[in-house]
């Protein structure tokens, strides 16, 4: 421990320090006079500074302060390019300490488990290699600006449904191998000054109060230093969250649960040593925001230029039928309402408001437009037909669709994965108008896309960011070549999922286990839409000479084509698959290269032991056998192989795989195969009975249980309606956040997530009345 905080830590009183681990209110842990303690002011961030200033809130609904909008993780992510990352942390960690900012709240490296996760365009891939590069990336890039960064959601927040008091339950070879590996990468690289901890109960402990997860696996195993930080009123149990190692809990303005664990140690059920370790924490953070460069002028122009780069390289060509692009704008018709009012962000949390704004009209202000549809992707006979005209007189239209905010956000989930039924008929009437359509697509994850052979063309944009106007623009005319890559699989239809059955319950299974994206597609021989790793450039480029020496792969890339162009290089490691199972292949590489026509490139790609290691019996383990090095263009598109033969341990298959559907992947795991690879039997949460309500209920699980709680939701709809001109509109993706976010947490959530303007005491009476104690209600009710 540091000597000036140890010094400061010795003057403090047990309350004090308590109090410290505790925020003074949404944006800002406390400031302590009396002993030099300056506050902490954190902002959200993952793809640009939410910095407010006035009307604090966690759901990106009040104004914030002018930023860069960078595109989100799933157009970022798909650049495959970490200096471009760096950058942009480093870019926006200059914004948040204009703004007086101390630590800015991202990047998110979760894995993207399920296309239908509300928040998946915040997460960078279902690869965990790919997003711990990328995420490692960002925060160098930011901690070089001089600022914090806050790395999150640690760990298992995999769908927004029931996010505050859902359980994940899944076992530790998959926790190990696929969900924290990206967590792991960033801390052990990149060293971010926080760790935000997640929501959900993991194999049903909370995130706040997991020692195996906080303690054991970060600090113990990984060697992080730094401070935790609970997501915005993810702290359960604070006395177990202190144990556990949990340092902050935000937001602020709450004494809630203080006196708990003040009576804790003075009874010996929690050490000080551990209060002591979660105040030491806080105050090493603080005192580093006396260096920190605040209040310098960022260049504005520079990062939207930087943002429209960064949109550029991470946008994905999906289909280039007969080289209809790149394009000449003197021949096109702009179709789709999202040409105008482009889909550039995900609504929640990391809503930004931008410094400027360019869609793809503003862009190519000369080019005719038609909506054919409005800003929900509704259509009708008129608009149809009004596009179907406007597509004739075109040599190629160019239609601009997606999926709306009301599709994905922060709070909730998507319900299927199909387009708004209007903007899969606008592009159906406009190609059956015009044979040479192009779609341009702006959504934060995988659609499926039953109108794919109807089109020439598909140029995938993500959520681009405020420069997407632009770098659509350049890319559809070839002033840019395209080089993204995905780095998620797009399966055909939602049916081929495998944890389509398993997502959105409050207790989620994690039955299909390693299996996740290409994992399971690549070895159940399953069809996709598009592989992961895929990407069309105007250029081609040839694979030659893969070289393997030791632990060392190289290949030889040159460009083929015409056009100068990006190709992102892919190293895959095919282990033997006769001992405890696994995937067919793993990304264990990549580069990127640029190359002029007929240039060539060596790549040049380090293996090491966890490249092919398993987690076994409570540590990693290589198994040893001959292994198959892939080089390719994607995940279906292997162009170089070589083996190796790799020595290690001998490990045999368990006995209850033999046969299981880990082996098969015939239909979906049954309850027994995955109790058997968890090595314990399926949770569940009982159903809510009168009498037996908590404070881990929400007014939303209880509403149909108790008047009381009823009142309380409604009470809570009718606030948030006021701000919707007294409307409760479900339809309003900001509304439905904003109701799902208050009136589904658990109610110990909503009293930290208040700031004191709902008190525990308030939250506590309520439920002992919905419980069928009035009397003990009322005497909470009027208690101080």
């Amino acid at each position: 421990m540091d000597k000036k905080v140890q010094d400061i830590l010795s003057k403090m009183t047990l309350e004090d320090k308590i109090s410290l681990c505790n925020g003074a209110d949404f944006w800002h842990s406390k400031a302590m006079a009396q002993y030099g303690i300056p506050a902490v002011t954190m902002s959200d961030g993952p793809h640009g500074v939410r910095c407010q200033k006035n009307g604090s809130d966690m759901l990106g609904v009040n104004e914030s302060e002018p930023a860069t909008c960078f595109p989100t993780a799933v157009t970022s992510g798909a650049a495959w390019d970490a200096e471009l990352l760096k950058a942009e942390g480093k870019a926006i960690g200059e914004e948040g300490l204009s703004y007086g900012v101390d630590v800015v709240l991202g990047p998110g490296v979760n894995i993207k488990r399920n296309p239908l996760c509300g928040r998946n365009f915040e997460y960078f891939s279902e690869d965990p290699f790919i997003a711990g590069a990328m995420g490692a990336a960002w925060v160098q890039g930011a901690q070089e600006s001089g600022a914090g960064t806050s790395l999150k959601h640690f760990a298992a927040n995999n769908q927004e449904y029931k996010r505050f008091n859902g359980n994940s339950q899944v076992d530790e070879r998959t926790l190990r191998e696929l969900y924290l590996p990206a967590f792991e990468t960033v801390v052990k690289t990149a060293h971010p000054e926080t760790v935000m901890c997640s929501y959900p109960r993991i194999n049903n402990v909370h995130a706040s109060d997991n020692t195996w997860l906080l303690t054991e696996v970060l600090r113990r195993d990984w060697g992080f230093d730094g401070m935790v930080v609970t997501d915005w009123g993810a702290l359960c149990s604070r006395v177990a969250a202190m144990h556990a190692g949990c340092d902050l809990s935000m937001p602020g303005g709450s004494t809630y649960m203080e006196d708990r664990v003040a009576e804790a140690v003075r009874s010996g059920a929690l050490a000080e040593t551990d209060v002591d370790a979660c105040a030491a924490r806080v105050i090493a953070l603080a005192l580093k925001g006396e260096n920190r460069p605040k209040g310098r002028a960022f260049d504005k122009d520079a990062h939207n230029a930087l943002a429209q780069k960064i949109a550029e390289n991470g946008a994905v060509l999906l289909k280039n039928e007969d080289g209809i692009l790149p394009l000449e704008t003197k021949d096109i018709v702009l179709i789709g309402e999202m040409a105008h009012t482009m889909r550039y962000q995900g609504a929640g949390s990391s809503h930004i408001n931008p410094t400027k704004l360019t869609s793809l009209c503003d862009a190519l202000p000369d080019v005719p437009f038609t909506a054919g549809c409005d800003a929900k992707g509704e259509v009708t006979e008129e608009t149809l037909r009004e596009a179907a005209d406007a597509a004739k007189q075109a040599k190629i239209a160019v239609v601009c669709a997606g999926l709306p905010d009301i599709y994905e956000s922060e709070g909730f989930d998507r319900e299927n994965m199909t387009m708004p039924e209007g903007h899969i008929r606008l592009i159906e009437a406009v190609a059956a108008a015009n044979p040479h359509t192009v779609v341009v697509l702006f959504c934060g994850s995988a659609v499926e896309m039953p109108w794919l052979d109807k089109v020439k063309a598909v140029l995938y944009m993500g959520l681009p960011g405020q420069a997407g106007g632009t770098a659509a623009a350049n890319l559809l005319t070839g002033a840019v070549n395209p080089g993204g890559k995905l780095t998620e699989t797009w399966p055909m239809t939602y049916a081929d999922v495998p944890s389509r059955d398993t997502f959105g319950k409050k207790t989620t299974h994690y039955k299909e286990g390693l299996y996740v994206g290409y994992r399971y597609y690549d070895k159940a021989g399953v069809a996709v839409r598009f592989p992961f790793g895929f990407g069309m450039s105007y250029t081609q480029f040839a694979y030659s000479d893969l070289q393997v020496e030791g632990r060392t792969v190289t290949a030889t890339i040159t460009n083929t084509g015409s056009v100068p162009g990006a190709e992102v290089v892919q190293l895959y490691v095919a282990p033997p698959q006769n001992g405890p199972y696994r995937p067919a292949k793993e990304l264990k590489g990549f580069a990127k290269v640029s190359l002029q026509p007929g240039e060539s490139r060596t790549v040049t790609f380090e293996l090491n032991d966890r490249s092919f290691a398993v987690w076994c019996d409570g540590g990693w383990k290589v198994p040893m056998g001959s292994y198959e090095i892939l080089v390719g263009a994607s995940s279906a598109d292997i162009r170089l192989r070589a083996t190796m033969a790799v020595d290690g341990v001998s490990l045999s298959a368990p006995e209850w795989q033999q046969g299981s559907w880990y082996e098969t992947l015939q239909s979906l795991p049954t309850d027994a195969e995955f109790e058997a690879l968890y090595g314990g039997p399926l949770q569940s949460d009982p159903e809510p009975k009168k009498g037996a309500f908590t404070m881990e209920h929400s007014t939303m699980e209880l509403k149909d249980l108790s008047p009381v709680m009823m009142q309380m939701f409604k009470g809570t709809e009718a606030t948030i309606a006021k701000s919707f001109g007294g409307k409760a509109d479900y339809s309003d993706p900001t509304f439905k956040m904003m109701v799902m976010s208050g009136a589904d947490a658990p109610l110990r959530a909503a009293v930290l997530s208040s700031c004191g303007a709902f008190p525990a005491n308030l939250a506590e009476g309520m439920l002992a009345m919905a419980n069928g104690h009035p009397v003990q209600g009322m005497k909470k009710l009027v208690k101080k």
